[in-house]
């Protein structure tokens, strides 16, 4: 059903819990896993992004991108990379277009990606770069908003621990 599953990413604790849920995923289908990460360009996509040019002070995007790259080293193991056949990709852009256009790019199956469950003014402010994904994928995506240490207990028990939080 899926051949090649993509895992955007922003390092936080439900992308963290999406990479397990897509790593349990590829396993069972036999996908590839792909961990990809966007380095916002926040002097363009910023609040006057659409008005206003601002070139970056040297090294910026370098610098941000060589950290991206240190945190990807960080979840994606050895035993990933043949198992899974699990490689990295990093891009400076605008994250929900790209991850939309990445994957349409490059024939992803399946997107998998946290979510942070912003409501109220966080969401009307800075928006939901899940819920454009969702809107605007060609291929379907799953969501995760959950802690990292509840991924792997089955349904029910995730209900008993969620309660007794």
């Amino acid at each position: 059903m899926f051949n090649r599953i993509l895992v955007p990413t922003d390092f936080s604790e439900p992308s963290d819990a999406a990479l397990q849920y897509a790593r349990t995923l590829a396993a069972k289908f036999g996908a590839s896993l792909h961990l990809f990460h966007v380095v916002e360009d926040q002097f363009v996509t910023g609040p006057f992004g659409a008005e206003m040019y601002v070139p970056h002070p040297p090294g910026t995007l370098s610098y941000l991108t060589a950290e991206a790259q240190g945190h990807m080293n960080t979840r994606i193991s050895a035993e990933d990379r043949t198992a899974l056949r699990a490689t990295t990709e990093i891009i400076v852009g605008t994250a929900a277009r790209t991850i939309v256009e990445y994957a349409a790019d490059n024939g992803y199956d399946l997107i998998v990606m946290g979510t942070h469950g912003r409501t109220g003014l966080a969401h009307v402010l800075v928006g939901s770069v899940a819920e454009h994904v969702v809107r605007s994928a060609h291929c379907p995506v799953l969501t995760v908003h959950t802690r990292l240490e509840q991924v792997a207990l089955p349904v029910s028990e995730r209900k008993v621990a969620a309660a007794t939080t």
